[in-house]
């Protein structure tokens, strides 16, 4: 019952309102939820069934009750945490579109100089266009961008002002949703109505799906990428318990 009208919500009310809702509504689900079969890593809570989630078709028990996390987050997490250097090192972050799983913990880390941005988001701290940032050359040891590129229509321009901002030997985690099975992205731009573009591409706000291709795009723009299949590396039991994607490629991208 508690799934089914968290269901409802997610699909009627618009994102910044939703986020404020969250607030209130989290310890609700947490404590419906509780149990031992499933956990959040990012912050160690279990649960006997984590929510369904998205657009359209939903995905059966991936939205964690606790942090709001999707599968992606909870497998960057993991990542970050097992194997890199982020959560010690002093680094000057720069995060689009801010994940709500992530953004005040991320805050209070005291290693990190946080800055957010994004057009739309009422928790980002500089309001800009991905595609004209306002900041300078080689400023950011680490930039996270996750489902961002493939709302926007010049995605190669983006891709340019990411390599721009970050510092040499600087780390980019660029995910997006993925279709593996194509070689090669496809995107139309005479495709605008929002019925069509969650039909073809998957959400109402989407203009491209991505393929394998995706890769080989970011490193026209100079990105050394290496694509991070993170779910290989650790047990099918982990994989069930943290309710990972299989096969989901991490693009970690140095310049």
């Amino acid at each position: 019952m508690i799934a089914q009208i968290f269901k409802r919500i997610l699909n009627a009310v618009p994102r910044p309102i939703l986020i404020r809702l969250s607030y209130i509504a989290r310890p609700v689900l947490a404590i419906g939820l509780k149990g031992d079969r499933y956990e959040d890593p990012i912050d160690g809570k279990r649960f006997r069934k984590f929510l369904p989630y998205g657009y359209g078709k939903q995905r059966e028990n991936v939205l964690s009750p606790s942090t709001l996390s999707l599968e992606r987050h909870r497998l960057l997490w993991l990542y970050l945490s097992k194997q890199t250097n982020f959560f010690t090192a002093k680094a000057k972050v720069l995060h689009f579109a801010p994940e709500q799983a992530f953004y005040k913990r991320f805050r209070k880390m005291e290693n990190l100089d946080y800055t957010t941005t994004d057009l739309n988001s009422p928790l980002a701290d500089v309001k800009a266009d991905i595609c004209n940032l306002p900041f300078e050359d080689d400023v950011y040891d680490v930039i996270f961008c996750n489902h961002v590129l493939e709302h926007i229509k010049d995605d190669l321009k983006a891709m340019h002002e990411l390599y721009r901002v970050l510092k040499p030997g600087g780390m980019a985690i660029l995910q997006i949703p993925q279709d593996l099975t194509r070689a090669v992205t496809f995107e139309d731009n005479s495709i605008t109505d929002p019925k069509k573009r969650a039909e073809i591409f998957g959400q109402y706000d989407h203009v491209r799906v991505y393929g394998r291709d995706y890769f080989d795009k970011l490193r026209t723009v100079g990105f050394k990428t290496e694509e991070i299949d993170y779910t290989a590396t650790i047990p099918a039991t982990e994989v069930d318990k943290y309710r990972l994607a299989i096969g989901e490629i991490l693009p970690v991208c140095y310049k």
